[in-house]
C-alpha cells in the first residue's frame, strides 16, 4: 500500500510499505494492506512505517496530532508536525 506522511511545510515520507502503526486519540492502531476505508483523529505519539512483513525494516516518526485517511489502499497522514525518531528493529 502506498503511504504519505504530510506536514504543512513539506512532505515527510512517501513510498510502498506492509503497513503503518499509529497513535490514535483512544489508543494505538494499526493499517494494513486492502484496510477498509476510514479517518481517525490522531495524538501526539510515535508512528512507526513497516516496510516489511516480518517488521524486520521500520522507520518511526514522533508525530504532533492531526489525522489519518485510509482509502483504496492509500494511506495519508497529516499531522501539525513530525520529527525522525530512533526506530526498534
Amino acid at each position: 500500500m502506498n503511504l504519505e506522511i504530510l506536514t504543512p511545510e513539506r512532505k515527510l515520507y512517501s513510498g510502498e510499505v506492509y503497513g503503518v502503526q499509529l497513535p490514535g486519540v483512544d489508543g494505538l492502531f494499526e493499517v494494513l494492506e486492502k484496510h477498509a476505508p476510514m479517518v481517525s483523529a490522531l495524538k501526539a505519539g510515535k508512528l512507526k512505517v513497516l516496510k516489511d512483513k516480518n517488521q524486520h525494516e521500520s522507520t518511526a516518526f514522533t508525530i504532533q496530532s492531526g489525522f489519518v485517511e485510509v482509502f483504496h489502499n492509500k494511506v495519508t497522514v497529516l499531522v501539525e508536525g513530525a520529527v525522525p525518531a530512533e526506530s526498534n528493529r
